[in-house]
């Protein structure tokens, strides 16, 4: 829970939450008022003080503490309680339930949709699980005689590097998706592309005979009804060179463009 100070200037002021256990001076200084700030070990006169965050929650910028306290006795306290031990292995056990339940999601993953989502939840996990494992071996580095962290700081370790490998596994299956769409898409783009080019080239060869066809198809006296048949023939091979000379044009004029492009 968190505390309400309302004394400053009528403003609230959240206060870190104490629990019933005594800690030395010297490690009530080195934590802040409001919280308990990120994940770390703190040594000092043999009473070993753990800060560690549960699994950050989707969609959250939230962190909740879970501090353990080691005593000079060896025993292991937990948010005031004496359970430490038994809850610190509970919190590595939910680290692991939530990297098995997004492998399986990695798994079933068939979108680049299904893969976003899942590497939006994966980078605060995978930053979360990197800072555990980090402030666990700093707490192993102070007190090299545990057996406890000896063992929870190596099974950290091993869902931190399970994390992070599933997360770059996500990425790069995202980027391959991203990838192959684009690659469809340009291949796509082309097709259209040599579709529009045949099109322009049909149309550079019938336009000039259909507008000469046009032309002359009209009810209107212009004098050649009656000339011979070579003037038809004249006629034709003048619209088909018209045409030959719009498809040089046509393809010229797209070959450079290509040119140009590279």
């Amino acid at each position: 829970m968190v505390q309400i100070d309302t004394t400053r200037g009528g403003r609230p002021a959240m206060r870190r939450k104490a629990f019933s256990w005594t800690l030395p001076q010297a490690i009530e200084a080195r934590l802040g008022e409001s919280t308990y700030g990120r994940q770390r070990a703190i040594l000092e006169d043999d009473h070993l003080l753990i800060v560690l965050h549960t699994p950050p929650e989707p969609d959250t910028h939230a962190r909740h503490p879970e501090v353990f306290l080691r005593k000079p006795d060896g025993s292991w306290w937990h948010n005031g309680m004496t359970n430490g031990e038994l809850k610190l292995q509970k919190l590595l056990a939910s680290y692991r339930e939530l990297l098995q339940q997004y492998e399986g999601a990695y798994e079933r993953a068939d979108s680049a949709t299904d893969l976003f989502a899942i590497l939006d939840d994966l980078a605060s996990l995978n930053r979360a699980a990197a800072n555990l494992g980090s402030a666990l071996q700093a707490a192993r580095e102070l007190m090299k005689a545990d057996k406890l962290l000896i063992a929870v700081r190596d099974e950290a370790y091993e869902v931190s590097r399970s994390f992070e490998l599933l997360f770059h596994e996500a990425k790069l299956a995202l980027d391959y998706r991203i990838a192959r769409s684009a690659e469809a898409q340009m291949a796509k783009a082309a097709e259209m592309a040599a579709a529009q080019h045949k099109l322009n080239v049909l149309a550079a060869v019938t336009f000039p005979l259909m507008a000469i066809a046009t032309i002359f198809g009209m009810n209107l006296v212009h004098g050649l009804e009656n000339q011979p048949p070579a003037v038809f023939w004249t006629v034709l091979l003048v619209g088909a060179g018209v045409g030959a000379l719009a498809v040089y044009w046509v393809t010229s004029h797209a070959k450079g463009g290509r040119t140009a492009g590279r």
